[in-house]
């Protein structure tokens, strides 16, 4: 008589070997293709993780900077591979960088930043290197004269942020605008730089120094050569309240800059915008100026002084920047003074 047989029934794995199943598994999915990433050869699961970390980490920061972004939240920055950014082989974080302050002439303070390996922060030491401000009352200008001015609201936004920036000291910025007079923008830019170019520290005692000849040779007239070493002397021997020009009015001031032989009232006048950034100076000895008011305001046709003032009257109390923007409508590029 046959027996029926019982079919052996499988048992389940036991719970360690379903745990070595698990951990196999899980290894062969770290264990994919690798790629490089930024030169260093990482897991595609990594590179999965990083992805979750990066998002994580945004959206916390985004939470509690709101507007604000990564930087100003503290958070280390992200490239677009889900990393923190490190500096110098740290981790990402503020540096500090010596700045200009604008609220105290001459001061440097020191400003936190945070500094990436996409962007380097740029460094300025008050003394040495200048720092490119924006006049505090540009922007200000710029609304009320676009409002009051038909040609200057179409004129100003045609170049952006470009803006008057006032890098030289007294010395130059006087000595520049005499070697300047009676001539075009363009001979004026190529004469000084072949000054620098001859005597790069344009310091009064370094141009007495270098004499008449050599000035000459530059390119300026005998005459010119003249009245630029004089104003070298007037410097040299203190002669001029040069401290004090800040907070002279500027009547007073070029009624002192006047007395210097070479330097009339455009010369004066020239001082007070690209030195001491005066808003509401207006050169009507200025030959691109009155060629600029005639192309904007009368289709090319000659026009007097008197016609000229009538213009500008709509542009007090900015007409140094309505001034600036006029020479930029014939010449966008600024000059270097």
């Amino acid at each position: 008589m046959a027996t029926a047989r019982k079919t052996p029934v499988k048992r389940p794995a036991s719970g360690s070997a379903a745990s070595s199943a698990t951990k196999r598994a899980r290894n062969a999915v770290s264990k994919t293709t690798t790629q490089k990433i930024d030169g260093a050869t990482t897991t595609t699961g990594r590179k999965i993780a990083q992805k979750r970390v990066a998002a994580s980490s945004h959206a916390t920061v985004k939470r509690g900077a709101g507007t604000r972004g990564n930087a100003e939240a503290g958070a280390a920055p992200l490239k677009a591979n889900g990393r923190a950014v490190a500096s110098d082989g740290a981790a990402a974080g503020s540096s500090h960088s010596l700045v200009a302050d604008s609220s105290q002439p001459g001061e440097v303070v020191r400003k936190s930043r945070v500094v990436t390996a996409d962007g380097k922060v740029p460094v300025q030491i008050g003394g040495l290197v200048p720092e490119i401000k924006r006049p505090d009352y540009w922007d200000r200008a710029c609304a009320d004269l676009m409002k009051r001015d038909r040609i200057l609201k179409k004129l100003i936004p045609t170049f952006g942020e470009i803006h008057l920036v006032n890098l030289g000291d007294p010395f130059s910025t006087l000595a520049r605008s005499v070697a300047g007079q009676q001539i075009s923008t363009k001979a004026a830019q190529a004469i000084w730089e072949r000054v620098k170019g001859a005597c790069p520290e344009v310091h009064p005692s370094h141009f007495i120094k270098f004499g008449h000849e050599k000035l000459q040779a530059c390119g300026l007239s005998k005459r010119k050569a003249e009245y630029i070493l004089d104003l070298a002397q007037h410097f040299e021997s203190g002669a001029l309240h040069v401290e004090s020009w800040v907070s002279m009015d500027d009547e007073a001031v070029i009624a002192e800059l006047t007395q210097i032989r070479g330097i009339g009232r455009w010369t004066a006048e020239m001082f007070l915008i690209f030195n001491l950034s005066r808003p509401n100076v207006l050169p009507l000895d200025d030959l691109g100026l009155i060629q600029a008011i005639s192309v904007n305001y009368f289709s090319g046709e000659p026009v007097t002084r008197s016609e000229a003032r009538e213009v500008a009257a709509n542009w007090e109390p900015w007409r140094t920047v309505a001034t600036w923007y006029m020479w930029r409508s014939l010449n966008p590029i600024p000059a270097d003074h």
